[in-house]
């Protein structure tokens, strides 16, 4: 006897609708799963087994053959449990045929026959929808709420296997899920954010911090330890502009591959803020490993990803960054398959002057040597530097500083600014895949960044002096184009393009050979 029951299977963020087929022929009593399936599906024999035992039900000892179609596809976890056990009793008549063929099943199996919830059901059910609209899901109760939030009318909740017998013979229902956008998005107000009002002085880097998040620019913080660096980096998620509603699904998509959404609040709803420890390995990072995983920059994707003291991490994680800053995504490639996972998100980093830190600060003398503080220096490379559109120096506080009590701008004010000139850059780039000033190609840099004769003179000069490259050329521009955004004028004129030069500290550096 043959039954086919639908699943599904991701290769990164793509899905495909996978064919649970099930064989039971005679012959010696045998258990076989084929069509590419890991250790974790092969194990699942046992687990079926006892389930269907444990539940009251038949478990046939004939040949069983499953096969996991398409067979080119390379299958991983457990999630293929609930549609194997479903097949097996509908191929031995125990639930009547048909009755679950318009359904797509996931779940994982207890040996007492429970549903235990699994990774990546966001994706799946958004990439079924779009190759099949009128499928219908039965997914364990953990995930059903998560897969309302792509089709909200066409979700079954089921605990058990038992569950799922007495529903496909009639005897009892499902627990039909909805989800509503709406209630999860307007959650963000409630969530508590570190507000730049907290941070004392740092005027000129907290200027930089609100023209970094309304242009979408990576950014650079450079001082001796304790002058806020960290602080301020954290305070950059409540200037960003709140996530619309594809941002959050695509985030929480990432985040269901990764085993990481939360059962009770299965949609990301705010930019999220990821700050991996400097030994990270690259695999950690960029994402991959032997069956590809999405990395921190990908869980970074829509949010900040920060890198506390820069020059601590491996070479070879920082260069492995270079391609995804300037592509937005990281593709994965392995022997098997081709793994693409999105990675738009903003690099936002911070390093001391030298190993010491005390390099260039007027109340501490520097103990390092030129070479130790060249070669400090030096592991960050000029490529990558010029990735970073915003390199600031943040110095240390006076404690004058500190007794100050004139009012902060808190970050609901500067999140009004940063929000009009992304509504601005969002008017400007209609249609053409640019979300942000940050992401704009050679051509759109020529059409809108147009420079007043004065502000030419200028960048001629600065360019020369700085020996900037033509990537750190086209980033003075954009920052300069986010700048002028922010005060409204239509063309870039000297004060735009003085304070976007501003920015590069790095080159500075560079340039005087420190």
């Amino acid at each position: 006897m043959l039954s086919v029951v639908k699943s599904c299977t991701l290769q990164g963020l793509q899905g495909y609708i996978l064919k649970v087929e099930v064989d039971i022929s005679g012959g010696l009593p045998a258990f076989d799963i084929v069509g590419l399936p890991d250790a974790s599906i092969r194990e699942s024999k046992e687990r079926v087994r006892a389930a269907i035992k444990n539940s009251g039900l038949e478990f046939p000892h004939r040949r069983i053959t499953i096969n996991l179609a398409p067979a080119e596809l390379k299958k991983e976890g457990p999630l293929y449990d609930l549609p194997i056990a479903a097949g097996i009793l509908l191929a031995t008549q125990q639930i009547p045929a048909q009755s679950l063929y318009d359904y797509v099943l996931l779940g994982e199996l207890s040996l007492d026959g429970a549903v235990r919830p699994v990774s990546g059901v966001l994706p799946m059910v958004s990439a079924v929808k779009k190759i099949d609209a009128h499928s219908k899901f039965i997914l364990p109760v953990e995930n059903a709420l998560e897969g309302a939030l792509v089709e909200p009318e066409q979700v079954l909740a089921v605990p058990t296997l038992k569950d799922l017998v007495a529903f496909a013979r009639e005897e009892s229902g499902l627990e039909k899920i909805e989800a509503d956008h709406e209630e999860f998005l307007s959650n963000i107000k409630e969530t508590y954010l570190p507000d730049l009002a907290e941070v004392k002085g740092q005027a000129t880097a907290k200027r930089a911090l609100e023209v970094a998040a309304a242009g979408g620019h990576n950014l650079l913080f450079v001082g001796p330890p304790g002058s806020g660096k960290t602080m301020l980096a954290k305070r950059l998620p409540s200037i960003l502009p709140s996530m619309s509603r594809d941002e959050c699904l695509l985030t929480s998509e990432i985040y269901s591959v990764a085993g990481l959404l939360s059962r009770e609040k299965p949609l990301i709803t705010q930019r999220p803020f990821r700050a991996p420890h400097h030994s990270a390995s690259a695999v950690s990072i960029v994402g991959g490993g032997k069956n590809p995983r999405p990395g921190e920059i990908s869980l970074a994707n829509c949010g900040v990803l920060f890198l506390d003291e820069l020059p601590e991490f491996e070479r070879a994680v920082l260069e492995a960054l270079r391609q995804p800053l300037e592509e937005r995504r990281v593709v994965i490639s392995r022997a098997s398959a081709c793994v693409i996972y999105p990675a738009d998100f903003m690099l936002v980093a911070s390093m001391n002057p030298c190993p010491c830190g005390n390099l260039g600060d007027q109340s501490r003398e520097c103990r390092c040597t030129p070479y130790q503080i060249s070669r400090y220096q030096n592991k960050v490379s000029g490529p990558l530097l010029d990735r970073i559109d915003i390199q600031i120096e943040v110095p240390r506080l006076e404690y004058s500083d500190l007794e100050r009590e004139q009012a902060c701008e808190g970050s609901a004010a500067v999140k009004k600014n940063v929000e009009q000139a992304r509504l601005i850059q969002r008017s400007r780039f209609k249609n053409k895949r640019v979300l942000c000033n940050a992401q704009m190609n050679n051509i759109h840099i020529k059409k809108y960044c147009s420079l007043e004769r004065s502000a030419k003179q200028l960048f001629r000069e600065a360019f020369q002096k700085l020996g900037l490259s033509m990537r750190a050329h086209d980033r003075v521009l954009k920052v300069a184009r986010t700048i002028a955004d922010l005060e409204g004028a239509e063309a870039i004129n000297s004060y735009h393009l003085s304070e976007a030069i501003q920015y590069r500290f790095g080159d500075g550096l560079q340039a005087n050979q420190l």
